[in-house]
């Protein structure tokens, strides 16, 4: 795999590239990790060109059609569009339906286009693992749309919006009353909100936005400093802050996409202007090296061969009830830095309460 090959234009082979990348990226074997740092960084000056819209909401609210109507709209005007969708892994099996490239039957077929589902396999905040690396390999084949879909959401999902530019919250037009609208979490990151299936109840539709409005206005002075102080028409665009907003669309009946794109582009070029995107995406990139830290890190307590031989002791004694869950991580810990003392006591509280001590 080389960055050339992502780069050679658009068609089957850059497909095959792109999907072989990402695969690579995904996998958790030491050799293949190795050779996925090698590749990231040849990528890197290729990307970071593209512009990271994050499309989140709770489960029906359409996500898949919306993402697709967006998608071929943007295609028409000369845009490439890759699309990563994350799909829940089932907590008993494991498994993961990826269905939805089904869902965007034309827009997964669109030589313009690329969709890469993934599994979340256990990642909490809506994202898959390695969606970050996968967007990188997007960008360097060239895609100037990328588009992160989350898996169906709830209040604290919201790792979405560390990792794109822009975050779109999709709601229901009856998704709740006027306290639910206020609620602290996922509403208060969203750059934008859209309620969709408007088409379905009008009325119900333009309350939903009215309560929205008033709770973003709020969050505007209590909640995401990010959004606070606004400046209203200020001559110094320096001065100017984004206001989230509340708009409507049908993503079935195709409605709405035009003025949601305006408001878009709008956002962008303020962000841009002012240079809150080059500040976000620095502040990006450092917490993800800090979460790709303690992911290592956790690895690596795992493997330690001190862990290791006391692991599997340890987590009976904790099943069992005889150990705290808190002192058996501390116990762990410590055997893991080497701490001879702490260890030398942990064996001895094993040997003792298994019977086989003095």
């Amino acid at each position: 795999m080389t960055a050339e090959a992502l780069a050679d234009g658009v068609g089957p082979r850059q497909r095959r590239a792109i999907a072989k990348a990402i695969t690579l990226l995904e996998s958790t074997r030491a050799d293949h990790r190795a050779q996925a740092d090698e590749l990231l960084t040849a990528l890197l000056p290729r990307t970071g060109r593209s512009f990271r819209l994050g499309i989140s909401g709770v489960p029906g609210v359409g996500k898949s059609t919306f993402i697709e109507t967006l998608g071929l709209y943007l295609i028409d005007r000369g845009h490439r569009v890759a699309v990563l969708t994350i799909d829940p892994s089932s907590t008993v099996s494991g498994g993961s339906i990826l269905g939805d490239k089904t869902r965007m039957e034309r827009l997964s077929v669109h030589e313009r286009a690329y969709i890469r589902p993934s599994p979340s396999s256990g990642t909490l905040g809506g994202v898959a693992e390695k969606t970050r690396e996968a967007m990188l390999v997007c960008e360097a084949a060239g895609y100037d749309i990328v588009i992160v879909e989350t898996v169906g959401v709830g209040q604290s999902e919201t790792a979405v919006s560390g990792m794109t530019d822009m975050f779109v919250l999709l709601q229901l037009p009856n998704a709740g009353d006027d306290l639910q609208a206020i609620k602290k979490g996922v509403m208060e990151l969203a750059d934008l909100v859209v309620i969709n299936k408007a088409d379905i109840d009008p009325d119900a539709a333009t309350r939903a936005q009215a309560q929205i409005t008033s709770a973003l206005r709020l969050f505007g002075h209590h909640g995401n400093p990010v959004h606070a102080h606004v400046v209203h028409g200020a001559a110094d665009t320096a001065l100017r802050q984004w206001q989230p907003r509340v708009i409507q669309s049908s993503a079935l009946l195709g409605t709405g996409v035009d003025g949601f794109w305006d408001t878009v582009l709008e956002f962008k070029a303020l962000q841009t202007a002012t240079g809150k995107t080059a500040a976000r995406r620095e502040k990006q990139a450092l917490a993800w090296m800090w979460e790709r830290i303690d992911a290592g890190l956790k690895q690596a307590f795992r493997q330690h061969p001190k862990v290791r031989e006391l692991l599997p002791q340890t987590l009976a004694q904790v099943g069992a009830g005889t150990l705290p869950a808190s002192t058996a991580a501390r116990n762990l810990l410590a055997a893991q830095a080497g701490q001879a003392r702490q260890g030398q006591r942990v064996e001895e509280h094993i040997n003792i309460t298994s019977g086989t001590g003095p």
